[in-house]
């Protein structure tokens, strides 16, 4: 069993996975909650399976982009169960779980998959987010990035193919790119149990993370603003 971890966007999510599939998956959509949230999930889990950490085959951690703090929170979590239990660790690109967990969902719904590119897009704030795009093989067309969005930003994409926005970043598209190559799937929602595919993967062929070492990817370094005084000096 891989216990997989999801902190990087708005949702805190849980899931227990194996090979085969998703056992259990436990969620909170509560606002900054990830830091109160998290362990009671995991024990949930645990407790409900009736698993110690010690049993598990691995811990699957979401290593972003996203959330800042959200990431810091899951990274932190996952390499203390990791050096408590003496699991392996796992990190999945955060863009790349949404693809699997999207793809998974929609591939019988789609007319021919293998058309279309898939663009996994993460809240960055303003009219920022971090994204990239995949062909139905979950091959990278284009790298995980920073970007902002604008007309130009599937430049040389579309044309040949459609291209499926999805992720809480993708909404800002809505009303920026109304053509027929680019849609917006607005109903997709971040969970744990997309970890489940690549975790799987990663766990078959024995691609570990070294626990003292590993760190959130976080693509852009984090700004902390400074509090503004008012005209009193308060």
């Amino acid at each position: 069993m891989i216990l997989c971890l999801e902190t990087a966007t708005n949702v805190c999510s849980v899931a227990l996975c194996n090979n085969e599939g998703t056992e259990m998956v436990k969620e909170s959509s509560e606002p900054k909650s990830h830091a109160s949230t998290l362990t009671v999930l995991i024990n949930e889990i645990l407790v409900e399976y009736g698993i110690r950490p010690s049993e598990l085959e691995a811990i699957a951690v979401s290593k972003g982009p996203g959330s800042y703090t959200g990431l810091r929170i899951g990274v932190s979590v996952a390499k203390g169960i990791c050096f408590a239990s003496g699991v392996p660790l796992i990190g999945i690109e955060t863009p790349t779980a949404m693809f699997h967990g999207f793809i998974s969902a929609r591939r019988s719904s789609l007319p021919d998959p293998c058309r279309v590119y898939y663009s996994p897009m993460i809240d960055a704030r303003r009219m920022e987010v971090y994204y990239a795009i995949y062909d139905c093989k979950g091959n990278k067309i284009k790298d995980i990035s920073a970007g902002i969005l604008n007309s130009d930003i599937f430049a040389g994409v579309t044309g040949h193919h459609q291209v499926i926005a999805f992720g809480d970043g993708s909404f800002k598209l809505k009303n920026l790119l109304p053509t027929a190559d680019v849609s917006v799937a607005d109903d997709f929602r971040m969970s744990a149990a997309h970890l489940q595919i690549p975790a799987a993967e990663a766990l078959k062929s024995g691609k570990f993370e070294d626990v003292a070492y590993f760190e959130p990817f976080y693509l852009k370094d984090f700004i902390a603003t400074k509090q503004v005084k008012n005209i009193l000096g308060k």
